[in-house]
């Protein structure tokens, strides 16, 4: 009953959002070129899909993505948990990474393109920029929090590094790091797209800019389109990765919400 009920509220948001877009497209006030109805969004969505480029640039945008993020991810947990563990050592890195963290990705620009030629390599690494931070500042802050009395147990027992950091640290630190990977995600897929738009000849992005090269907005709206669901899926596949290593890790300190 409550999926059902959540699922009926997701039918009414979108059918009132997609009755005012068709509202306004009817009122005439822009031109059809330039506000497209949804009728044809709907069909720049089939078009795409007929000629098969909407999913070789999703394959493309994804692969770019995956590569990208989870590299951050694996950087920002292993680096945070170190640097969280070594107080002393965070507080000469901190400085650094606070100066480095407000700077867009999309600023690095020239230097990636410098340095990583054009193709994929530069969409991967604006896309680790972007995810890498938040990864790392929640990683270093959840284990900088853990309780304690934990430690003491754990002491107790007899629990001794590096099973200390895998048993007891990053189990208590875990809700923390979630809080970073669900940012990350959000980052990491803006940033995405921004950098398909600027250095690359494939993606979602390129697909946006060379339809507006083309003058057919129908198509941007399609790609933006596009981009949310797929952001939104992303973000329900992370949700349901976290529940799963929650249960298995829900009879241990700290994780419980």
């Amino acid at each position: 009953m409550k999926g059902f009920r959540k699922a009926l509220e997701v039918v009414i948001s979108i059918s009132v959002l997609t009755a005012l877009w068709e509202l306004i497209a009817l009122a005439g006030r822009f031109e059809k070129s330039l506000f497209p109805s949804p009728a044809a969004v709907l069909a720049g969505i089939s078009e795409l899909v007929e000629d098969q480029t909407l999913f070789a640039n999703i394959k493309v945008s994804l692969v770019r993505f995956f590569t990208g993020y989870l590299s951050a991810v694996a950087a920002g947990i292993g680096l945070g948990l170190l640097l969280g563990w070594n107080k002393s050592i965070w507080a000469f890195v901190d400085p650094v990474v606070q100066i480095l963290r407000p700077i867009s990705p999309i600023a690095w620009f020239p230097f990636i393109v410098l340095w990583f030629g054009i193709g994929d390599a530069p969409a991967v690494v604006i896309i680790f920029i972007a995810a890498f931070f938040p990864v790392l500042l929640s990683t270093v802050s959840g284990v900088g929090n853990v309780d304690l009395i934990y430690l003491k147990v754990a002491e107790n027992f007899g629990i001794r590094e590096p099973r200390l950091l895998f048993k007891i640290i990053l189990p208590a630190a875990f809700p923390m790091i979630v809080n970073g990977l669900h940012l990350a995600l959000g980052s990491a897929w803006v940033f995405l797209v921004a950098g398909e738009m600027v250095g690359a000849q494939s993606g979602l992005g390129f697909m946006i800019i060379d339809a507006r090269n083309s003058l057919r907005t129908d198509l941007v709206l399609a790609g933006i389109i596009i981009i949310g669901l797929l952001g939104f899926l992303l973000d329900r596949l992370i949700r349901i990765l976290e529940d799963r290593i929650k249960s298995r890790w829900m009879a241990l300190p700290g994780v419980e919400d």
